[in-house]
């Protein structure tokens, strides 16, 4: 730990030498459209608790992908195995990794296989322009996989002609090498992005190989603008322990993940609409002994295909949100069989405002068809009130529901069986809050409930069973508060900037039959996590990030990285220091997390 303690502090030393001037401007963030609902509003109108990491932010925290970037985010658990976010599962405010719905520039990437998947279409973030997150129920919004919350990736568009290629390399082998083209034509703009990450592994069988492809286009902007993105990621690697199976040491997993779809905006007088059609498609091949395919392999194949027409209409009376949209998932799997699920769903909402628009009250409602489960209404409103140009208090509740997964109902290996009668889980969540905005400073205070039932584990219900088996075995109620505050300042004109979070949850399980859980609940008890993004010269920044978290099974830790960037005309050179006091500690299954381990960058924009 001392020599990459000193290490770091010689690289940084040595940028902080270099240091040159230049200026920047504060983030402000009143005015951002958050896209991530059916009615498009300014951050500063939404009664909902929504969170927002900027492409800057990101920037500045020195984080390199997604995962890392949300760790840093109070009422959100993402719990890793593995270097650069290798594996990662998704959790808001206690919800498990099938009840967190994860978005692209508003496109569902939901998998019917597993929410083991959820995160393998996240972006690489050099084509992030922001990051939105839903805290709560978003059912009514986004249909059933919105449990507990949502996270919406918003990608940049291609204000002109550039060039950017970066190359990282650090502990165990890291190696990145990627290539960003921003293109902006008369009648067309494009975004270009290639990327190759690979690595030893921290430990044996944790290595990992893996490339992104990204494509951003819009066509006939200056008239009708079409829209169309694609999006493809390759995951190969060693899976030491992972899935609830610390013993099992020489797993192995390839993943394929790709994303097309096809967009436009059309404004007609007071209504708008929004139609998109997107296919997405996730393959999973699984060896439970990496060099012995023929002992055990998995290998599913799901595919979705979706259309919508979201609209919206503005009147005297408000505004209406309404929207249709057909999904169809395909799956054919060694283990889950060959299965079709088909849902439509309706949605509609109003926004009406009183007392010279202080008062917006917005009820709204979705209405879900299963094809082989129970068809359902997802009721909800919001409620809020602006106190003053800074300052509103909200109030939300909803009821959110999960059909369960392949997984969950067919699997068959040897560790566990699906279950094809498992019900689906449901809830009812509240949620009351208040936030200070102002250009410099910003606080959120948010008290939360929700009521599930029918929550899905993998259990051993008895003590002389083999294998565990999902089963509907749990009525848990979740409360908790979660706080939020950033504050932007100057020091000597240097822009500074500390955000701190705390999460308080808590988890009551009302039943449960089982003697022996796989994914018992271990929700994050108490969250604490703070940055400090600073400047001390104008072309040098510099930013510590700090988490404590303390889950409800006792188990806690500390975890410290730095970063730091130095920017000398269109050259960027960077460190990124990860757990700089060697915690030793695990975020999912029992895995270890790396110990101290450093990323040297150089980036290069050419113009």
């Amino acid at each position: 730990m001392k020599k990459t303690m000193a290490v770091a502090s010689l690289v940084l030393c040595t940028l902080v030498g270099k240091a040159q001037e230049t200026k920047q401007k504060m983030d402000s963030l009143n005015e951002v459209i958050v896209t991530s609902s059916r009615i498009d509003l300014p951050f500063s109108e939404n009664s909902r608790t929504i969170q927002i990491v900027t492409a800057s932010e990101i920037k500045k925290l020195g984080v390199t992908n997604v995962a890392d970037a949300l760790q840093q985010v109070a009422g959100v658990d993402v719990r890793r195995q593995g270097v650069n976010g290798m594996q990662a599962d998704l959790y808001i405010r206690g919800g498990s990794f099938d009840q967190t719905l994860l978005l692209i520039d508003g496109i569902k990437v939901d998998d019917a296989q597993t929410g083991h998947h959820t995160l393998n279409l996240a972006l690489p973030i050099e084509v992030i322009e922001r990051i939105e997150i839903i805290k709560g129920p978003a059912a009514r919004v986004f249909g059933q996989n919105a449990f507990s919350g949502a996270v919406n990736i918003v990608t940049k568009s291609a204000p002109k002609n550039l060039l950017v290629t970066k190359l990282q390399m650090g502990s165990y082998g890291q190696f990145l090498a990627e290539a960003t083209a921003s293109i902006n034509l008369d009648n067309s703009s494009h975004i270009v992005h290639f990327s190759k990450n690979f690595s030893n592994g921290y430990r044996e069988n944790t290595d990992f190989d893996n490339q992104n492809l990204f494509v951003k286009s819009q066509f006939n902007k200056n008239k009708l603008p079409i829209n169309f993105i694609a999006s493809y990621s390759e995951k190969k690697f060693g899976a030491n322990g992972f899935y609830g199976i610390p013993s099992a040491t020489k797993q192995y997993e390839e993943t394929q993940a790709t994303l097309i779809g096809f967009s436009t905006v059309i404004k007609n007088g007071n209504f708008t609409w929004k139609p998109r059609v997107y296919w997405k498609r996730n393959q999973d091949e699984y060896l439970y002994v990496r060099n012995n395919p023929a002992g055990y392999r998995n290998l599913h194949l799901t595919n979705k295909v979706a259309v919508e027409l979201n609209g919206s209409y503005a009147s005297s009376a408000g505004i209406t949100g309404f929207g249709v949209e057909f999904s169809k998932y395909f799956i054919a799997s060694n283990r889950l069989g060959d299965n079709q699920r088909e849902i439509a769903t309706l949605f509609l909402e109003h926004r009406f405002q009183f007392l010279d628009n202080k008062l917006d009250v917005t009820p709204g409602i979705s209405a879900s068809y299963f094809s082989d489960f129970d068809n359902k209404l997802f009721p909800g409103v919001d409620v809020g009130y602006a106190v003053s140009d800074a300052v509103r208090v909200y109030g939300n509740i909803g009821y959110t529901y999960r059909v369960p997964t392949y997984t969950d109902l067919y699997y068959i290996g040897p560790q566990a069986i699906g279950n094809p009668n498992l019900q689906a889980e449901d809830a009812l969540a509240q949620e009351v809050g208040i936030r200070w905005n102002t250009n410099r400073f910003g606080l959120s205070i948010a008290g939360f409930n929700r009521d599930s039932n029918n929550l899905i584990d993998y259990v051993r219900v008895n003590a002389t069973d083999v294998v565990f088996s999902p089963q509907n075995i749990q009525d848990v109620n979740t409360k908790g508060i979660e706080t939020q505050f950033d504050y932007s300042f100057k020091l000597n004109n240097l822009n500074q900037k500390i955000n701190l979070g705390y999460t308080f949850l808590d988890d009551e399980i009302k039943k449960t039959a089982a003697v022996e859980s796989r994914y018992s609940i271990n929700s994050l008890k108490h969250q604490m996590v703070g940055s400090y993004q600073m400047q001390w010269f104008e072309n040098f920044t510099n930013s510590i990030a700090y988490r404590y978290m303390e889950r409800t099974s006792g188990a806690s830790y500390n975890v410290v990285d730095l970063s730091a960037a130095y920017h000398w005309n269109d050259i960027e050179l960077s460190v990124y220091a990860n757990n700089i006091f060697n915690t030793e500690y695990s975020e999912s299954s029992l895995i270890p997390m790396p110990k101290g381990n450093l990323l040297f960058g150089l980036k290069y924009t050419f113009k």
